[in-house]
This record gives C-alpha cells, sequence and structure tokens, in this order.
C-alpha cells in the first residue's frame, strides 16, 4: 500500500491534505489582509485588538464555508441547521484562535514590528488549523446530511 492509495471517506487522503492546507492559506490570507486593511484605515486607541479580532471574524466565516461544502462535504438541512453547525464550528475555533492570538501577540510583544507580528500570526494559524482539522471531524461534522 503507498500514501496515495490512503483515503479519507471518498479523498485520497494527500488530496485531502493539499485542499485543507490551501483552504488554510487562503483564510489565513483572507484574515491577514484583513488585518493589514484594518489597520491602514484605522490605527488609534484599540486598532490593534480590533483589527486582530475583524481579521478572525472574516477568516473563520471564509473557512468554514470552504470547509463544510469541500473538506466535509457536509450539507445543512436548513438555515437553523446551518447556525447551530456554524455556532459549534466556531466553538470548536475558540482554543485554536488562542493558539493564533499566543502566537500573533507573543512575537508583537517579543519583536516589536507589524511585520514579525503577522510571522507569529501565520504560525499560530497554521498550528490552530491542523488541531482544528481534527476538532471539526469529531465534534461538527459528524453526521451527513440527507
Amino acid at each position: 500500500m503507498q500514501l496515495s492509495d490512503i483515503r479519507y471517506g471518498t479523498y485520497p487522503l494527500m488530496t485531502l491534505a493539499f485542499t485543507y492546507a490551501l483552504f488554510a492559506v487562503i483564510a489565513t490570507a483572507v484574515n491577514i489582509g484583513t488585518q493589514d486593511i484594518f489597520m491602514r484605515i484605522y490605527s488609534g486607541p484599540y486598532g490593534l485588538g480590533l483589527s486582530v479580532l475583524a481579521g478572525t471574524a472574516i477568516g473563520l466565516v471564509v473557512k468554514y464555508l470552504l470547509d463544510k461544502r469541500y473538506i466535509f462535504r457536509f450539507r445543512t438541512r436548513n438555515a437553523a441547521h446551518n447556525g447551530q453547525t456554524f455556532v459549534l464550528y466556531a466553538i470548536m475555533g475558540v482554543a485554536t484562535t488562542i493558539i493564533f492570538w499566543t502566537f500573533e501577540f507573543g512575537f508583537q510583544y517579543v519583536f516589536e514590528t507589524a511585520t514579525m507580528r503577522y510571522v507569529g500570526g501565520v504560525i499560530g494559524l497554521a498550528i490552530g488549523y491542523v488541531t482544528k482539522f481534527y476538532l471539526d471531524k469529531k465534534f461538527v461534522f459528524t453526521q451527513r446530511a440527507a
């Protein structure tokens, strides 16, 4: 048996890993890009914290939509079920968000530059997304709607 023969559902495992990594890169770019745009528009009191919150929120929605449809091939029954699924998805993201923010704010504290803050954010997001995949697989996208 070769690595390319291992499957996750109907996906070859390597295709799933590549797709998930691609979506993580997209969501990371959206997150960091949102933060950067926010800071260019507003850098007043609480600007950094607000930019991180905005990036996190928009990145979360983008990642949810991509994961739900393309990674887990999950169909919600209606708007209420979609809302419940999103809330559970967001709750699973709390621990991974703490990882992300710890790296981002830690890098800001240590290096005191926006570039290094973003590097910390990318590292934290990468660790968080791997963790989040397993949490989502086990707790969020557990059944397929008919």
